[in-house]
């Protein structure tokens, strides 16, 4: 077999379909848009999510919930009986928790401490938000609770 003797597969390779080239193209008169209709005409073709004048899927199922503008901004959340693993006495910030793998990195902007659970000892916490629950256990058992300022998100 030589270099020359190459050729793709038959019914591999097709012919270009130019239409509005006039009858002797073999695409003329309607250039393949038939007669009539939604598709013959000029920016004719239904918009996405049409279906044909039936109530379209989006419109028939029920909504749910609110999205207020900007987005959601939700908090990384962390239960008091997976502080455990801190030593007695030590902070406990979001490079902490980063580091002991109960966050993602990309999670330290927003820190919530809920009360699941127990706390073992007394831990000085920095987060951006504790709830009343976790607070209570936390200076229980002896430990502070300093509040992180968060972050404003730039103005766009």
């Amino acid at each position: 077999m030589k270099l020359e003797d190459l050729r793709p597969a038959p019914g591999a390779v097709t012919r270009r379909k130019r239409v509005g080239r006039g009858p002797g193209s073999g695409h003329g008169k309607t250039s393949t848009k038939g007669h009539k209709g939604q598709g013959a005409r000029s920016g004719g073709g239904s918009s996405p999510g049409f279906e044909g004048g039936q109530m379209p899927l989006y419109r028939r199922i029920p909504k749910r919930g609110f999205l207020p503008f900007g987005g959601k901004s939700p908090y990384a959340v962390v239960n008091l009986k997976a502080l455990g693993a801190f030593a007695a006495g030590s902070v406990v910030d979001p490079a902490g928790l980063v580091k002991a793998g109960l966050i993602k990195r990309s999670d330290r902007a927003r820190v919530k401490i809920l009360g699941d659970g127990e706390v073992p000892h007394a831990l000085t916490v920095r987060v951006h938000a504790v709830s009343a629950a976790a607070r209570t256990k936390i200076e229980g058992q002896g430990g502070r609770i300093d509040v992180l300022p968060e972050k404003e998100k730039p103005a766009s």
